[in-house]
């Protein structure tokens, strides 16, 4: 289910135009933000259909910006995200693309700092609501509506039972799993989307779980 409410299709508190191409073209940047860890020193922003065709009318480019410093859709700063991007260190680049996507509100967020490199697929599904589909290529399926674990494993025998069994002890319940992997026996990627948010020592048994690589908390964007 998409929408939890009818303040769902209406959309958010936002500076506007559009609650798919401005607001939700934020909150795909936090996403991204929060996926990251921080704001990137390089972010590369692919944009396809409706977000190509029309994102300097409706805001969709300051929108993104400000969504990876870290802006709200509220935030009266949005129309002037990019100049304040380039003052903090922040370089974006917009490639318009014109290969079809799974949705037509779709942008790739390929971000990059001295230490790290993460590609996102955001799509905009209206009212402000967005999912993100995939992450370093792999396939994904997060709303952003609530706590999202992430974690890169070794693709074996026995790692996603002691992840869930780690979840199980500390009575957090899952509302969304996955696991994705790109071949056998190499790395893969489970995501689960929770009910609550998770303490830092649970967080420390996931990564003390054999096999497991690196283990991410997102926050509710």
């Amino acid at each position: 289910m998409k929408y939890r409410s009818v303040f769902d299709i209406i959309g958010p508190i936002m500076v506007g135009p559009s609650s798919s191409h401005t607001a939700g073209a934020v909150r795909i940047g936090l996403v991204a933000r929060d996926l990251f860890g921080s704001t990137p020193s390089q972010a590369d922003i692919y944009l396809y259909g409706s977000f190509m065709e029309t994102y300097k009318g409706h805001g969709t480019d300051v929108a993104l910006v400000a969504g990876l410093l870290g802006f709200d859709t509220d935030d009266s700063r949005i129309p002037t995200s990019i100049e304040l991007a380039r003052a903090e260190g922040l370089n974006v680049t917009f490639i318009e693309e014109d290969e079809e996507r799974s949705h037509p509100n779709t942008a790739i967020i390929h971000m990059k700092d001295d230490n790290r490199d993460l590609t996102i697929e955001g799509i905009s599904i209206g009212g402000g609501k967005i999912e993100i589909v995939s992450l370093n290529g792999f396939p994904i399926a997060i709303s952003g509506n609530y706590p999202a674990l992430l974690v890169f494993h070794q693709d074996s025998f026995g790692t996603i039972a002691n992840v869930t069994q780690v979840l199980g002890q500390h009575r957090i319940n899952v509302g969304h799993m996955q696991v994705a992997r790109k071949n056998k026996g190499e790395i893969a990627l489970m995501t689960c989307e929770l009910d609550d948010a998770i303490d830092d020592n649970v967080l420390e048994e996931i990564r003390q779980c054999n096999g497991v690589t690196t283990v991410t908390l997102m926050s509710e964007a």
